[in-house]
């Protein structure tokens, strides 16, 4: 009875939309001896990358059989923008004082000869 389930991933965004992301049928077989006990089989399922920050939410996973429905507690995914990324300038900054500095030298070598003169 408890071999054949559905396992089904989802979102729920902020505004309560519920999302499907993934569903699919399961009928394991149960192994000789194992009969009538308590088994625990992993599902991992991957999430691609977040396409905006509308993919804010929290992600669900239930699985169902004939009688029976057992929901996941959730986990909440904040999807953000890209962070402030620091740009160093130090190419810009570089020239920008070596031509400084080159005027500067220029305009004091004239000086100086204008005044020997």
């Amino acid at each position: 009875k408890y071999t054949k389930f559905s396992i089904s991933y989802y979102w729920i965004n902020s505004l309560g939309q519920k999302t499907s992301i993934y569903h699919r049928l399961e009928n394991v077989p149960i192994p000789p001896g194992k009969e009538n006990k308590t088994a625990t089989i992993p599902y991992d399922h991957t999430i691609m990358s977040l396409a905006n920050t509308s993919s804010t939410g929290t992600y669900y996973c239930d699985v169902k059989w004939d009688d029976i429905q057992i929901m996941g507690k959730g986990v909440f995914v904040l999807a953000r923008d890209t962070a402030y990324v620091e740009t160093f300038y130090v190419w810009e900054i570089l020239t920008t004082l070596t031509v400084l500095l080159a005027v500067l030298s220029i305009t004091a070598t004239a000086l100086l000869l204008w005044k020997r003169k």
